[in-house]
């Protein structure tokens, strides 16, 4: 019997850690945030992403995330590739916070 999540990000910590980050420090995290988008649009092109963006971005734009385009680009490239990536994802998120210097365990230094 597989568990099933409320959110389409608690199937990893690591994942629900990045996600976390970005929801509670949005505007200290919003330039490893655009580090991170750049690192992606080398792997497929900015064109690509922007499209893709158009095709899933929000009407409303309801959700925390939504607010600013950064953070809502980050959030839905994460949300919708398959999990091994997602994880992958969240990985080198994780790492490029830690090259930065932030604490990614006492967030509250952010």
């Amino acid at each position: 019997m597989s568990q099933q999540y409320k959110r389409w990000y608690d199937h990893d910590p690591v994942l629900l850690k990045v996600i976390d980050l970005l929801k509670n420090y949005q505007e200290e995290l919003k330039s490893q945030a655009v580090v991170f988008l750049e690192k992606i649009e080398e792997k497929v092109s900015k064109e690509t992403i922007d499209r893709f963006y158009e095709m899933v971005k929000p009407v409303n734009g309801n959700r925390w995330y939504d607010k600013d385009p950064v953070i809502s680009k980050t959030v839905e490239l994460l949300r919708v590739v398959p999990p091994e990536i997602q994880k992958s994802a969240a990985e080198a998120f994780i790492e490029t916070l830690t090259k930065a210097g932030i604490d990614v365990d006492d967030v509250t230094a952010l």
